[in-house]
C-alpha cells in the first residue's frame, strides 16, 4: 500500500501546530482515492510513566489541571501518570527519568517498556511511549512540577488496586494511565511473584 503527501500548508504556530495536509492513498480495491485535504494538529510525541513499587504494590499517580477536559465528569483536575514531551536530541528513556524527575521526585531503578501508541491518529501526529517503572519507595513530598512550565502537579500514591478501581469508576479517565495500570493488572505476577 502506498501514499502521495502532495503538500503540507502551515496554518498556526503557537503552544502547538496546526497543518493542512494534501494527499491521496491507495485503496484496498487497487485504486486511488481522490485528493483530500486534512487539518492535523501537530503535537510532537511524548513519553508516558508508571512508577509501581513491587514490593507494596503501590502505584505513583500524579494530579494535574488540563484545559481540553473541561468536560471531564470530575471537572479538568485529571488523575494520570508522569508524562512529558520529547524534545530534539534526547531519547525515550531520557525524557522517561527526567519527568519522573521533574514532577514525582522519582528515580526510576528499572524502566520497563510497555508499548507506543497512537493518540488519536485521524487528527493528530502524537504517539506516546508508555512505560512501567520499578520504584523501590513512593515519594514523600505531596507537589510537583516546574513553576516555567506552569505545572502544579499533586501527587497520589496508592494500591494497585485501588487505582483500577478509580479506572472501573471513571475517576482516571484519560487514555495512558488506563492502559498502563491495565497492561500492569495483567503482568503483575512478573513483578511480584503471583
Amino acid at each position: 500500500m502506498q501514499y502521495e503527501l502532495l503538500n503540507i500548508e502551515p496554518l498556526y504556530r503557537g503552544f502547538f501546530a496546526l497543518n493542512r495536509y494534501r494527499l491521496r492513498f491507495e485503496r484496498y480495491d487497487g485504486g486511488w482515492s481522490p485528493e483530500i485535504s486534512r487539518e492535523i494538529f501537530e503535537r510532537g510525541h511524548a513519553v508516558a510513566v508508571l512508577p509501581f513499587d513491587p514490593k507494596r504494590r503501590e502505584v505513583v499517580l500524579i494530579e494535574q489541571f488540563r484545559p481540553g477536559a473541561f468536560e471531564a465528569p470530575s471537572g479538568p483536575w485529571l488523575t494520570e501518570i508522569v508524562a512529558g514531551m520529547i524534545e530534539p536530541n534526547e531519547t525515550v528513556e531520557s525524557v522517561a527519568r527526567r519527568e519522573m524527575a521533574e514532577e514525582a521526585g522519582l528515580e526510576p531503578l528499572k524502566l520497563i517498556p510497555i508499548t507506543r501508541y497512537w493518540v488519536s491518529p485521524g487528527g493528530t501526529t502524537e504517539s506516546i511511549y508508555l512505560f512501567l517503572a520499578l520504584i523501590d519507595a513512593a515519594p514523600t513530598d505531596t507537589f510537583f512540577g516546574l513553576p516555567e512550565e506552569h505545572e502544579d502537579i499533586k501527587l497520589h500514591t496508592m494500591s494497585l488496586d485501588e487505582a483500577l478501581a478509580r479506572v472501573d469508576s471513571g475517576i482516571i479517565c484519560s487514555a495512558a494511565p488506563i492502559i498502563a495500570l491495565q497492561w500492569l493488572e495483567r503482568h503483575l505476577p512478573q513483578f511480584v511473584g503471583g
